[in-house]
């Protein structure tokens, strides 16, 4: 099974011998297998403003679905590395009704700089969204977060949004519960 990325990660995990799937911003990759199939959707992503995006390199959000029998019985939305901004807004108009968001924290900031949703631009894209679940990651990984975990789970509660589920490195989340069966969520 290949690793579904950006064009310019496909390229340098090609040539280290790695199996890819190249994805530009709304391509769509799938794996069919008797009547379900998992599709891997590119979605916008930006790492800070356009300055620090030119030495960083390019990322991607992804919308995952589980489709059984031509029906989408799961939807989760992937946000990647990425700051706040209206290309987020397009992931919503596109897919209004999300399963699950895994959504990546942090607050990095580079020489000042964010590069990563904060504890507000993450509670803001929880409040866009409103998933049944939320799930935080990578809010703990580095030096350069600033943001912890508690001052997202802070705000989230103090804007009244449920469904959250932080994680533990080893720890699993059962998504089969957050599906939403269409037209009621």
């Amino acid at each position: 099974m290949p690793i579904v990325t950006t064009p310019h990660a496909s390229r340098r995990l090609t040539r280290w011998g790695f199996d890819t799937a190249a994805l530009r911003t709304w391509d769509r990759w799938e794996l069919a297998r008797g009547t379900q199939r998992l599709r891997v959707t590119s979605v916008p992503a930006r790492h800070g403003p356009v300055g620090v995006r030119r030495a960083l390199p390019p990322v991607m959000g992804s919308i995952v679905e589980l489709v059984r029998d031509g029906r989408v019985a799961l939807r989760v939305y992937v946000t990647g590395d990425t700051v706040s901004g209206s290309f987020l807004r397009e992931v919503h108009e596109r897919y209004p009704r999300l399963d699950a968001m895994v959504i990546h924290l942090g607050g990095t900031r580079i020489a000042g700089l964010l590069v990563t949703l904060d504890a507000r631009q993450g509670a803001d894209l929880v409040a866009l969204h409103r998933p049944s679940l939320t799930v935080p990651v990578h809010f703990d990984d580095y030096d350069v977060f600033r943001s912890p975990l508690s001052h997202f789970l802070q705000e989230v509660r103090d804007r009244g949004l449920v469904g959250v589920h932080p994680v533990l490195r080893g720890d699993t989340v059962d998504l089969s519960g957050a599906a939403v069966p269409p037209g009621s969520g």
